[in-house]
């Protein structure tokens, strides 16, 4: 674990708190941990998180992926299925 010393204006410890209360969080800690998991979740583009390159690499593994050499043999694939 690590520790860090932060400074937070006050409309953000305002919105750490909040989060703590919302939540029945212990300390600000585990707030800033929920808003950063959420952040992760919902902002992060797919290909930084680490689920996802587990999981391209099961595919790529497995060979279930079909390769397409045109958008419209993709709409096509979709489109029919």
């Amino acid at each position: 674990m690590v520790q860090a010393f932060i400074t937070l204006n006050d409309r953000a410890n305002r919105i750490v708190n909040i989060l703590k209360a919302k939540y029945g969080l212990k300390d600000k800690s585990q707030a800033i941990e929920l808003a950063l998991d959420y952040v992760e979740q919902n902002l992060l583009e797919p290909e930084l998180r680490p689920e996802y390159i587990k999981k391209i690499k099961k595919i790529e593994k497995s060979g279930k992926y079909t390769k397409f050499s045109s958008l419209q043999q993709l709409r096509d694939e979709i489109e029919h299925a």
